[in-house]
């Protein structure tokens, strides 16, 4: 006999309940990427230890996707960025797509602006008149190459060319001849030269074929000792998975001939979401060289972004090779040049990925920092000299030059963690638990009333309001003038205080065992029942002007409640903590 369910219990929940339903969406206009097969396949163990080499196409792949395309200075500013950043080899334009590109190539190239350790880079189609231009734009420069390109992909093929596969390898074959041709023609001893092939939409381009070329491309270049080229084995649109992306890569390096002397680059666009992943397992599995731009800017979603890249890579201990010290500064330029914004999530450089607004989140960021602050003080070290380990910080935001002022920011949502960290962070005051926990709920009755953010000028506004009086604000029945405390031979101590009690002039008298204990007796003679229930005290800065800080939690009255005392002498700092709560409990 089976049990009947108790009333009012749930009706449980099963995998019925959560059956998805068709959406209802065209999806048989669409077929399944193509997979590789390569059993025993070695990329999924690889692990990236050093920094591949980097290309910027920023100024080039970056700059044709804008709305409104750089002008020469925001192109100069780009440029010179890079520079500062360390990338060695940036691709500078499209000369051949008009003035502007070229003028630009020239300039930078007259004017001096290219380190002798930077390469740069031009692209190019693969028609005579454009490489002819191409190669002009590069006279006098140190170290230049040209990267020709052609479509390689079957629709393209099919759609575009309308040619057979022997056709359009050898467009790609004839642009390589007639690269080297004008670069021989044109190029002086100065210039130290190199060459670069793209099949374009190689993810979309038979493995078999993509190889068939890239093979004819280097009969022509003959690559050797001393004689590199650059395979860029482009996701011009990205459809597959970053692991079959992976896969592609790890058949061309097995495959090409004359590996040893290829660089291959990978090239990834952002269409799936997926580029940075995709990038990071091409490494894995044999690509030598990235190419993308800062913040992911570029055609469509976006080329591969460096930032994230090189900062994934820091974050594992790996030198990217690239100075992202000063991340603001990077992204202020970068949204200059481009006149676009960086979204306030993006990774490692938005403004808000370093902030916690959830209570919990914040509660174990602070416990992260102290942790770490003990560790390094156990280890006789910095904290910069050991290892990160921060809840919910994956690098250190003062390595990106972030300061903590924004760490953690408080809304509706925040907790005790976030609100202690604030304090402790900006005004180095380490509230014990259960007053941060008195603290928390005054604050979140302000969040719950106002809502929005409250700023951290606005928390030290509401601290200094509820336990810190001032001249600008003199709340409470005493206001502490001076005090002095004596011990007799038993361990008795007898305090004096001179204060200002319901605004006349008093002197108190008490005696106990210690300061605060005759404090409490001598505000029993005007009438106020204090018990101390828990004391705490810390400094705020070190050397003769230390200033100390201390914490009182008093039953007064039949009320718990803390209060707080900041002085350079500490048994008057501990004196202003008791009148904190005292007048606290009287508002």
């Amino acid at each position: 006999m089976s049990q009947q369910p108790f009333v009012g219990r749930p009706t449980p929940i099963t995998n019925a309940t959560h059956s998805q339903k068709p959406s209802g969406m065209p999806i048989h206009k669409y077929g399944f990427y193509e997979q590789v097969e390569i059993p025993d396949r070695t990329w999924p163990n690889a692990r990236v230890t050093r920094a591949p080499r980097w290309l910027s196409t920023d100024l080039r792949d970056g700059n044709q996707s804008l709305i409104d395309p750089m002008t020469p200075a925001r192109k100069r500013e780009m440029f010179d960025l890079l520079v500062r950043m360390g990338y060695k080899e940036i691709e500078v334009g499209f000369p051949s797509s008009g003035e502007t590109d070229f003028a630009f190539v020239r300039s930078i190239i007259e004017e001096g602006a290219i380190p002798d350790d930077v390469t740069i880079s031009v692209l190019t189609q693969a028609r005579e008149d454009l490489i002819e231009r191409t190669v002009e734009s590069l006279v006098g420069a140190k170290r230049a190459t040209v990267h020709l390109y052609n479509a390689t992909a079957p629709t393209f093929r099919r759609v575009v060319f309308r040619g057979s596969k022997e056709q359009i390898k050898q467009i790609a074959v004839d642009g390589t001849r007639l690269v080297m041709e004008y670069a021989e023609k044109l190029l002086g001893p100065e210039t130290t030269f190199g060459y670069q092939y793209s099949p374009e939409i190689f993810t979309d381009t038979e493995l078999d074929f993509a190889l068939e070329v890239c093979e004819a491309v280097c009969d022509v270049w003959q690559p050797g000792e001393g004689r590199e080229i650059i395979l860029n084995l482009p996701a011009t649109v990205e459809r597959s998975t970053p692991s079959t992306h992976a896969d592609r890569f790890e058949w061309m390096a097995r495959n090409l001939t004359r590996r040893e002397h290829i660089c291959i680059s990978v090239h990834p666009h952002n269409d799936r979401g997926t580029a940075v992943a995709a990038a990071e397992l091409a490494l894995m599995a044999g690509a030598d060289r990235i190419e993308g731009c800062l913040f992911g800017q570029g055609e469509r979603t976006g080329n591969v972004d460096l930032i994230t890249l090189g900062m994934n890579l820091f974050s594992q201990g790996v030198d990217p090779q690239i100075d992202f010290s000063q991340i603001d500064e990077i992204r202020r330029t970068s949204e200059y040049c481009n006149q676009m914004e960086v979204h306030p999530r993006h990774p490692y450089a938005g403004d808000l990925v370093y902030t916690a607004f959830s209570g919990s989140h914040q509660d174990a960021i602070k416990k992260g920092f102290d942790a770490m602050e003990a560790d390094a003080a156990a280890a006789g070290k910095t904290v910069d000299d050991i290892e990160w380990a921060v809840p919910y910080l994956p690098i250190d935001p003062k390595d990106v030059g972030r300061s903590y002022e924004a760490v953690i920011r408080v809304n509706s949502q925040s907790g005790k963690g976030g609100i202690a960290y604030v304090l402790k962070n900006d005004h180095k005051l380490d509230l014990p638990r259960r007053m941060q926990i008195e603290f928390s709920r005054i604050i979140q009755a302000k969040t719950d009333a106002e809502g929005g953010e409250v700023t951290p000028k606005a928390i030290w506004s509401v601290f200094r309001d509820e336990y810190l009086p001032n001249p600008e604000n003199p709340w409470g029945r005493i206001q502490l003038r001076s005090g002095q405390t004596t011990t007799d031979k038993d361990g008795t101590d007898t305090l004096t205080v001179e204060a200002v009690v319901d605004g006349v002039d008093a002197v108190l008298d008490g005696t106990g065992n210690g300061p605060i204990s005759a404090f409490f007796d001598a505000l029993a003679g005007i009438g106020i029942d204090a018990r101390l229930l828990d004391y705490t005290e810390h400094t705020m800065s070190e050397g003769a002007s230390a200033v100390a800080a201390s914490y009182i939690e008093c039953a007064i009255d039949g009320r718990v409640l803390w209060g707080i005392g900041i002085d350079a002498n500490t048994t008057r700092a501990s004196l202003k903590a008791v009148i904190s709560a005292v007048n606290r409990a009287g508002r």
